[in-house]
């Protein structure tokens, strides 16, 4: 469960939309005109990955919010992937200050293509927001039975409430995980902030958003769970 200090930064910052893109600019080092250089050959199109995809469908964290792109855990999944020699493709669709209900809405666009297994990692703000768990209860439900009536494999990473909506919000809200992963037989991540939330050294400054560090520790969660599915898929 989430430290009281904890929970007042998850109140303040998950919620909040966000942007790690960064740009690199190059500038001339004597401040001269270039002289006569040779026309830059035209850049080639990014070659199509035709590998099956691994989604992972998720809000801040799983964008990975405040890290560079390499940074991000389900980056550092495909490091995994690679390294296993299984062949899968990973895309991922976070996006910061997304709810369950969002996730929903915008969940054909995240199974566009060979899509072979789905990490659904929702549920943070709609914690923060104080939704009903019953909501969220749906939400998920919807989207592994979306996903399943493709064929595809789905493994749920559980999260939890903070605390200051009451134990019995806190209680509901975590037994809705277990309730949906026993209802559809999905692979279960207990809770994917599992040895990070509340961790000084490994969240950046606002308390919640995990470091570089911080992210290995979540890949490390997801990846004990996803590489058996991804295995017999």
């Amino acid at each position: 469960m989430f430290a009281g200090a904890l929970a007042l930064s998850l109140l303040t910052v998950v919620g909040c939309g966000g942007s790690t893109s960064s740009t690199r600019s190059a500038s001339s080092s004597d401040g001269q005109p270039p002289v006569s250089a040779p026309a830059a050959a035209p850049e080639q199109p990014a070659r199509a990955d035709n590998r099956p995809r691994v989604v992972f469908l998720g809000d801040s964290i799983t964008a990975g919010l405040g890290l560079s792109p390499e940074q991000s855990y389900p980056t550092l999944i495909q490091q995994k992937i690679d390294a296993a020699s299984l062949g899968y493709h990973v895309v991922n669709a976070g996006v910061s200050g997304d709810t369950s209900a969002g996730g929903l809405s915008r969940l054909d666009w995240a199974l566009d293509g060979d899509v072979k297994v789905m990490v659904v990692a929702l549920g943070g703000n709609d914690g923060l927001r104080g939704l009903p768990p019953e909501e969220l209860q749906k939400n998920l439900a919807t989207i592994i039975e979306r996903a399943q009536a493709r064929t595809i494999a789905v493994v749920l990473a559980g999260m939890e409430a903070p605390p200051n909506f009451g134990q019995t919000y806190t209680v509901s809200f975590r037994r809705v995980y277990a309730d949906v992963a026993t209802q559809y037989g999905v692979p279960l991540i207990p809770f994917l902030l599992q040895g990070v939330a509340g961790i000084e050294g490994l969240n950046q400054r606002d308390g919640i958003h995990p470091t570089a560090e911080g992210a290995r520790t979540v890949a490390d969660n997801v990846w004990t769970v996803l590489r058996p599915t991804l295995k017999k898929s």
